[in-house]
Parts: structure tokens; C-alpha cells; sequence
């Protein structure tokens, strides 16, 4: 099987003042299709930095990253901003829900950038509001729901474009635990079903065991890379 997301030798760096910071310092890692994967590390281990750059928000000072089967090395910003809006979703443990904006709407919202016709839309906003089990709270504001809920509604934002790859960072940690088991049941339920593979940054102990492989990073070199499922080291 071929991989989502391809990274081999990332290296970062960035300004502080008048000291460099090496964020990321030879990183290589696959994702593939299907996967959930959670990144591990302490604060400043370079997990923020890595999911810039997967998620093509950042590019590295060195290597190569190869998303979709494509390099992206030389690409240039709209191509990138092209790939993020159609092949990749992004999930906060903010929400970034837009408060004005009805919970359909929000969902909606990827899909009007990508011009989407707007029957497609609808269709595509249904199915994925009653996937993650709020068809009902379509209508509804983003301030009147739980933070559960409003985090269901990022999940459904994510993968209503049906995306290659899902970022997410810290998604569970404005969460109760009894809600967070919810969202990630739901999470990887979704990923498995949509073959999309997820990149999930975490401290959270609960998404660490519902993840299908665990990253570690240290002081920006991947230390671990342990298969939970197989109960094997790579």
C-alpha cells in the first residue's frame, strides 16, 4: 500500500531573537491510507512544527515531503493552497467553528470553496452530519451545542470533502472523558470507513490507545514508532 504522506529527512529551524531553534532535526515518517496515528512528545519535541508541515502549511528548510504520491518540493503556494481546501482535513481542539454560521453551514463551508455544485452539497453535508449523529442540530449555532458536539461538527467538516489525510491537534483535550471516548470512537470509526489516514498530535493517554500506531518525538528527532495493533517496534 502505498503511503498518504511521505516524509524523509525534514529538517526546521526557526529564529528566536539571535539563537536558532532546530524544531525538527532528520525526520522521516509514513502515513498510509486507513491509519490513525497519534504524535507523542513533550512540549517543544517538534509535534506543532511536524503537523505544519504535513499538513502543508509550512515547508521545511531541508527534505522532502511527498504527499498523494507527489513531491512537494517547488510547489508553489497556490497548488499548495489548492491541495490543503480538496485533499486534506484539519481538526483543533479549538473547533474553529465559525460562530455566525449554522452547524450545516460550517460543514458546508470546504465544500463552497471547492465549488462544489450546490445539490452535491446538501447531499454531502446530510450524510455527514448524520454519520457523526447530528442531522438534527443542523440548523443549530455552534454556541448552543456541547463541546462534544461542536467537535462532531469539526470531525464532519473535516471529512465531508472526503480528504486524503486528516490533521488533527490535541482534538480531545477540551473534552470530558466520557466525550472524548465518544469523538474518538467516532474518529477512527470514520477513518477505517472513509480510508482517509489521520495524523493526530495528543498528550491524551485514551487517543494514544485508539490510535493504530504511536510517533514519539524528542527534541525534534523521532525517538519511537511503535505499532499498538501488532505490538511491534519500527
Amino acid at each position: 500500500m502505498d503511503a498518504v504522506l511521505s516524509l524523509r529527512g525534514l529538517h526546521k529551524t526557526y529564529r528566536l531573537g539571535r539563537h536558532t531553534v532546530p524544531a525538527l532535526q532528520g525526520v522521516d515518517l509514513d502515513v498510509f491510507p486507513g491509519e490513525m496515528l497519534a504524535l507523542t512528545g513533550p512540549s517543544g519535541s517538534g509535534k506543532s512544527t511536524l503537523l505544519n508541515l504535513a499538513g502543508l502549511i509550512d515547508t521545511p528548510d531541508a527534505g522532502q515531503i511527498t504527499f498523494n504520491g507527489q513531491a512537494m518540493t517547488g510547489l508553489h503556494d497556490t497548488a499548495r493552497t489548492l491541495l490543503r481546501r480538496d485533499a486534506i482535513g484539519f481538526i483543533f481542539q479549538s473547533f474553529n467553528l465559525v460562530p455566525v454560521m449554522t452547524v450545516a453551514d460550517n460543514v458546508d463551508y470546504p465544500l463552497f470553496l471547492a465549488k462544489v455544485p450546490a445539490a452535491q452539497r446538501r447531499e454531502r453535508v446530510r450524510q455527514a452530519l448524520e454519520r457523526v449523529g447530528l442531522q438534527a442540530h443542523a440548523e443549530h449555532l455552534p454556541d448552543a451545542l456541547s463541546g462534544g458536539q461542536r467537535q462532531r461538527v469539526a470531525i464532519a467538516r473535516a471529512l465531508v470533502k472526503w480528504p486524503k489525510l486528516v490533521i488533527a491537534d490535541e482534538p480531545t483535550a477540551s473534552l470530558d472523558s466520557h466525550t472524548a471516548d465518544q469523538v474518538l470512537g467516532l474518529m477512527r470509526e470514520l477513518c477505517h470507513a472513509q480510508g482517509a489516514a489521520f495524523l493526530m498530535a495528543t498528550h491524551d493517554a485514551r487517543a494514544v490507545r485508539r490510535c493504530d500506531r504511536v510517533i514519539t518525538l524528542e527534541d525534534g528527532l523521532l525517538v519511537a514508532n511503535i505499532h499498538t495493533t501488532e505490538g511491534q517496534t519500527a
